[in-house]
């Protein structure tokens, strides 16, 4: 007696302290998301590392790690050194493959499609805690870098002028008017996450005594443990050990205080319905798949992303070259101009063939005032898709300046269209997406023909229950026998520890133990009917809707095939279109050296051949955007430029990508003459 009194006033002396314990452990829970403003630009830039948010904390080393906010790192908004690495002279020197490696590092779309990985990796984790529902994640294609074809600017070579305004970024791809309102639908879930509860109390009790049975105070002190699980075989488990402590002075009780103590262990068993893994870890499985979907949509973001890009360099490249022949066009009007005035003052030509060379001169500045300003925005598109920020001013005033050119191979390689179309159904990452998708319809339909089962539990349990405590001095059966209806004074009962009350548990002193069976049968069960049949016409639309996908795909490579050969058709006819103009050009200068021409039929030739050669550079670019096409259609592009996955989503690259028909510019070749400041 004297130990079970020194345990209990040990109990109660370190009662507060333990509560203050917990109290101090669960602080951190509370803290709020960091709210200081995003940095401007950091001043380093770091590979994106996709696994660190792939697994949960756990228990060890740190007690409180599952109970404690994760902090995630606030976006990196610096440039990564390669775009400094290219910086010469305040200008931007890039090739092809270097704005592709630059799009990987630093585009921003890229860069908020690859939260999307990390995203995923939390619904598994929730999955796997036995939630009922998944957070789903946005698989969507982000656009919102102008150019390109995006936002209004760039739909078509040589097209628009400065200052074109910009639309709106179209975000996420939707699920193609799919509705798939059952998707997770089934049995309802018990948390796989072992759980455990605990009661602690204390309680003064004054009673109004209106019985002799009864002692006017009464104090408990309640101590409950319960621990609860589910299995994703359809168990779940529970387990609760219960505690009092009761002092009264009540002359009935035998003792004071009194120790009660009780357990149950219970297993219950679904029979029918929420039977078996399939309706049970359907979310898991559902997921991961998602998991898996992510990862194809992010290489449909990136596949979108370098479409994107290369249209934007062949976009730049044209401007830049458009620029080249309208200064030459505007330097020559210019000498004719002069050569004009001075036979104008020899007396061999008319006066107002200086006013008609001086209105060529007229126009073709303001042509070439266009060509500069729409170089001046295919600059800020670029620099715009290939960095983070344009805080830097040296960035934000360098002149992008390409260093590759389109190369036409010799003859155009025949690739039997069915070898395309087969290509294509095996890379594209929408009909992925779309059958994986499809399994989870597949999945959900599982659980939903489990939901239509009646609700059969089998259940078990063992328990125990034992009481002690210290001997009542004032136990009335012994001090007035005859209040008890006794004829002599009973022996005082023995005082009973509490670890006697804990063996009396298990040593079935007082043993609770059954089984039993739980049954609840809808007798019209509309409800589960009605989502079993919507479900199964859910994954019969998605049947049809990866049919529909095959058909477009199909017409996708047909039609890109036909842009190639339509595009090098028009490259051919464009290069003759330049050297005929070329050559009337020079049989007209010669004409006019020896007086029997006009300097405006000069001018005439000379504006017919600056024509020829705007429309052949456009016409290269658009057979340069026809392959580029072809490529994406195919699902082929990433592989056929060496852009390596992993590279994508850690934003650092490290094998550079190599884009086919793309060759350096001659050092030769000619350049704008006084190239345009931003």
């Amino acid at each position: 007696m004297q130990r079970s009194s020194s345990a209990l006033r040990v109990f109660r002396a370190i009662r507060p302290a333990a509560a203050m314990l917990v109290a101090a452990l669960m602080v951190p829970a509370g803290w709020a998301q960091d709210s200081s403003p995003m940095p401007a630009a950091p001043s380093a830039s770091k590979p994106f590392d996709v696994q660190q948010y792939s697994n949960p904390e756990s228990h060890f080393p740190n007690p409180i790690g599952p109970h404690t906010p994760r902090r995630v790192a606030q976006p990196n908004l610096a440039n990564t050194p390669r775009i400094d690495g290219l910086m010469r002279d305040g200008k931007l020197y890039i090739s092809m493959n270097d704005a592709i490696a630059l799009a990987l590092e630093n585009n921003l779309d890229i860069a908020i499609a690859r939260y999307n990985l990390n995203i995923a990796d939390t619904d598994v984790w929730r999955a796997k805690s036995g939630a009922n529902t998944i957070l789903g994640v946005n698989n969507g294609v982000v656009q919102n870098t102008p150019g390109g074809g995006v936002g209004g600017l760039g739909t078509q070579v040589g097209s628009g002028q400065g200052g074109t305004s910009v639309g709106a970024g179209g975000a996420g791809a939707g699920t193609s008017g799919l509705v798939q309102s059952t998707l997770g639908s089934g049995p309802f879930l018990n948390s796989f996450d072992p759980v455990v509860s605990g009661t602690f109390q204390v309680d003064h009790l004054g009673l109004i005594c209106t019985s002799p049975f009864c002692g006017p105070h009464q104090n408990t002190t309640t101590g409950n443990f319960a621990y609860n699980q589910a299995f994703q075989w359809g168990t779940n488990m529970s387990v609760g050990f219960n505690n009092n402590r009761v002092t009264s002075d009540n002359p009935y009780n035998a003792f004071t205080p009194v120790l009660n103590s009780s357990f149950q262990f219970k297993l219950t068993q679904h029979l029918l319905q929420g039977f078996g893994f399939a309706a049970n870890n359907r979310f898991i499985r559902i997921a991961k798949n998602d998991r898996e979907i992510s990862d194809i949509a992010f290489r449909l973001q990136v596949t979108t992303t370098v479409d994107q890009i290369e249209n934007m360099y062949w976009d730049l490249v044209y401007a830049y070259e458009n620029v080249r022949v309208q200064q030459e066009q505007v330097a020559f009007a210019q000498r004719t101009l002069s050569d004009t005035k001075k036979q104008v003052e020899i007396g061999t030509l008319a006066p107002i063939e200086t006013v008609r060379a001086q209105s060529t001169v007229a126009t073709d500045q303001q042509t070439l005032t266009v060509a500069l300003t729409n170089l001046e925005l295919q600059q800020l598109l670029m620099k715009n898709a290939l960095s983070r920020n344009l805080v830097d001013p040296v960035l934000a005033d360098a002149e992008v300046i390409p260093t590759s050119i389109m190369e036409l191979p010799a003859q155009e390689p025949v690739v039997p269209i069915q070898d395309l179309v087969n290509d294509a159904l095996t890379h594209r990452p929408e009909i992925a997406e779309q059958r994986i998708n499809l399994s989870n319809t597949g999945i959900s339909n599982q659980a939903i023909r489990s939901a239509l089962l009646p609700s059969v539990d089998l259940f078990a349990y063992y328990g125990g229950a034992g009481a002690g405590g210290n001997s009542n001095p004032n136990y009335i059966c012994v001090q007035q026998p005859e209040a008890c209806g006794l004829t002599g004074a009973p022996a005082l009962p023995p005082p009973v520890s509490y670890g006697s009350t804990l063996n009396q548990l298990v040593n079935s002193t007082a043993p609770d133990k059954g089984i039993g069976l739980n049954v609840n049968i809808p007798l019209r069960n509309r409800a589960a009917q009605s989502v079993q049949v919507r479900g199964e016409l859910e994954y019969r639309q998605a049947q049809l809707r990866i049919q529909q996908i095959e058909n477009q795909i199909r017409i996708e490579v047909r039609n890109a095939q036909f842009g190639v050969q339509q595009n090098r058709a028009s490259v051919a006819s464009a290069q003759a279109a330049v050297d005929l103009a070329r050559q009337s050009l020079d049989a007209e200068q010669k004409k006019y050296n020896l007086g029997a021409s006009t300097s405006t039929l000069v001018l005439q030739n000379q504006a017919a051949m600056t024509q020829a050669e705007v429309t052949l550079v456009s016409a290269k670019a658009a057979y340069e955007k026809s392959e580029v096409e072809l490529d994406r259609s195919v699902g082929l592009l990433l592989d056929h430029a060496g852009i390596l996955m992993g590279d994508a989503e850690r934003a650092e690259v490290s094998h550079m990508p190599s884009v086919p028909n793309v060759a350096p510019r001659p050092a030769d070749q000619p350049k704008p003459v006084n190239p345009p400041q931003q």
